[in-house]
């Protein structure tokens, strides 16, 4: 049941007083309200800021201490977040006046804080959006005083976390990726555990970011039983990087998710064994793999490159051998799906935004301080996920196929 909200006397009757005062009819009188409320407020201000400067109030010439005095006002209009009011800024006859509710030159008092925390979520150190206020709007705000205004974005980050997910998601993308962060005194390396969803509408969205100890497949364990727990029922196809333990971690949490494992992570770890003056000829073979129609002519090729390259690199052929089955899941998939699943592309250009963005902090003092500018810069990436994954019908279309068991018709309403 919905509690009533509570007022103190006081409260209903100022309330009272200023109802009986506008009479306001609907949301737009109360707005107006509002607004001419906020210009009377801020008028008090200048005015009791003027008293305090002169050290008298206006006409208790009795006991003026000072040869200064009032030289009338400068009129001011201002934007705010109800819309322009205008201001009669006070004067003094020796021109030292320096108002600090509204400042000189300034002409936008709308939620600065909004504006704190768009800088922030673009990468903008602390000391770097303080400056940037002082200079434009004038604003005086220390870098402390500029946190904690960041601060007020924990309790919406963490519920976003906390939200519930879609049943069922076509594919999931998951990735770590590093920071350094204060802990005991110490500087460690954190991984920021990151899941991307696509939803069987084609919209994509990010299930989440945990921050955690270095990358494991337990830790992984968890996330993916927290997913669960959220809501998520089903994931059709999941594309991990090459962590061992991975595929384990992921089956003991949804048993029918097949698993892509990035083609990109695996070429880059087993091209490591390589020689510099091997390396070309080494890909133009394996290129041959990764790059077959089927999985019959990619193991032919894997044969052949076994055969010219095995002896001298033993290491290199057996990752490819060892992992096959995970590698070759893309191949039973047409083109629509293949390009989707074959990399972790699609959360590596994510996690690069997200470095680019804390790029100007070497280390963070605490998790929340990263969680928080993490979270800040993920709702301004995402804002631009508006519309479905490339070719989303022709795509669903094949999925409806190959997973129709587990994908019902009121699934995609």
């Amino acid at each position: 049941m919905a509690r009533r909200r509570k007022m103190t006397p006081e409260r209903r009757e100022f309330i009272n007083g200023l109802l009986e005062h506008y009479r306001p009819t609907d949301a737009q009188d109360v707005q107006e309200m509002l607004k001419d409320l906020l210009g009377d407020t801020l008028q008090g201000m200048l005015e009791a800021e003027m008293d305090q400067k002169l050290g008298y109030s206006k006409y208790d010439y009795q006991n003026k201490e000072t040869d200064d005095s009032r030289n009338g006002y400068s009129h001011k209009t201002v934007t705010s977040s109800m819309g322009d009011i205008d201001l009669d800024i006070p004067r003094d006859r020796r021109g030292e006046f320096e108002p600090q509710i509204v400042k000189k030159h300034q002409t936008d008092i709308s939620n600065i804080e909004d504006q704190v925390l768009s800088m922030y979520a673009k990468g903008m150190t602390t000391r770097d959006i303080s400056t940037h206020l002082s200079n434009v709007y004038g604003v005086d705000a220390s870098a402390e005083m500029i946190s904690h205004m960041t601060d007020r974005i924990l309790p919406i980050a963490k519920e976003w976390q906390n939200r519930p997910l879609e049943k069922k998601y076509a594919i999931v993308f998951m990735d770590a990726i590093h920071f350094h962060v204060r802990e005991d005194n110490r500087t460690v390396k954190k991984a920021v555990y990151v899941a991307i969803g696509i939803r069987l509408s084609g919209q994509k969205e990010v299930l989440g970011m945990w921050i955690g100890g270095n990358e494991s497949a337990k830790y992984w364990l968890g996330v993916l039983n927290e997913i669960k727990n959220r809501g998520v029922e089903d994931i059709m196809i999941v594309s991990v990087d090459g962590l061992t333990g991975f595929v384990d971690a992921i089956h003991a949490v949804f048993p029918l998710a097949e698993i892509q494992r990035c083609i990109v992570h695996q070429i880059r770890y087993s091209t490591k064994f390589i020689s510099y003056k091997d390396i070309r000829a080494f890909m133009k073979d394996l290129k041959l793999v990764y790059k077959a129609d089927t999985e019959q002519l990619a193991l032919e090729a894997l044969d052949m490159l076994e055969e010219n390259w095995g002896g001298k690199y033993p290491s290199s052929i057996a990752s490819w051998r060892n992992n096959w089955p995970q590698l070759s899941t893309y191949f039973k998939y047409p083109g629509e799906i293949r390009k989707l699943i074959y990399t972790t592309n699609s959360i590596e250009n994510f996690n690069r935004q997200l470095r680019k963005v804390t790029k100007s902090k070497t280390i963070f003092p605490t998790d929340d301080s990263l969680f928080k500018i993490l979270y800040l810069a993920m709702t301004d990436i995402t804002k631009k996920w508006t519309g479905k994954t490339w070719d989303w019908g022709q795509t669903l279309d094949q999925l409806c196929i190959y997973f129709g068991d587990r994908i019902q018709p009121e699934d995609l309403e």
